[in-house]
C-alpha cells in the first residue's frame, strides 16, 4: 500500500503514476506539478513561509495564532454508497477544534447509514476527529503537514508564474 504523493491519502489498488511518484488520481496527478516546482524552492524560503503562516492571524476568523494544520474527517452513507474524505484547513486551533467536532456530529448523524463501509468507517472517522480535537498540533512548533502545504502552495505559486510567461 502507497501513499498519494500530493494529498496523502492511501493508495490501496492502481493510482496513477508519474515517472517515480505516485497519485490516488488523476486529479491528484494534475496537482502534483506543484509539488515538482515545490521542490526546486530553497529551504529557507520555505522555512520563512512556514514561520509566517504559523505565527500569522487565523484565516478563517482573524484571531492570532499559532495557525497550523488541523484535519477533519467525515464520512457520509446511503445504502449501497459510502463516502469519506479528510479535510485538512490550515486554521487556529479553536477553529480546528470546532470543524474537527462538527465533522464528528457530521460522521454521527449520516454516516452510519450504508452497508458495509458505512457501519466500518464511520466509528474510525469519529474516533480521528475526536483524537484531533482532543490532541492537535504541537503550538510551539509548525507541524511538517503545514510545511509541506506551505511548499505545494508555494511551488503552485511559481508554476503559475512559470506558465504567465510561456503565456505572454
Amino acid at each position: 500500500m502507497g501513499r498519494c504523493e500530493y494529498c496523502g491519502s492511501a493508495v490501496l489498488f492502481g493510482g496513477v503514476r508519474e515517472g517515480t511518484l505516485r497519485f490516488c488520481n488523476a486529479r491528484c496527478r494534475a496537482r502534483g506539478a506543484a509539488l515538482l516546482a515545490a521542490r526546486q524552492i530553497p529551504e529557507a524560503v520555505v522555512a520563512q513561509h512556514v514561520r509566517s503562516v504559523h505565527a500569522g492571524l487565523c484565516p478563517q476568523c482573524g484571531g492570532s495564532g499559532p495557525v497550523d494544520v488541523h484535519t477533519g474527517y467525515r464520512v457520509w452513507s446511503a445504502i449501497a454508497l459510502t463516502s469519506w474524505v479528510n479535510t485538512p484547513r490550515v486554521v487556529c486551533r479553536s477553529c480546528g477544534v470546532r470543524a474537527q467536532l462538527g465533522d464528528a456530529l457530521f460522521s454521527l448523524l449520516l454516516g452510519w447509514w450504508g452497508f458495509p463501509w458505512g457501519l466500518v468507517m464511520t466509528p474510525v472517522q469519529i474516533v480521528r476527529d475526536v483524537a484531533g480535537a482532543l490532541r492537535g498540533p504541537d503550538p510551539a512548533v509548525p507541524s511538517q503537514q503545514l510545511e509541506k502545504l506551505v511548499r505545494l502552495n508555494l511551488g503552485a505559486q511559481a508554476l503559475a508564474g512559470v506558465q504567465a510567461k510561456r503565456a505572454a
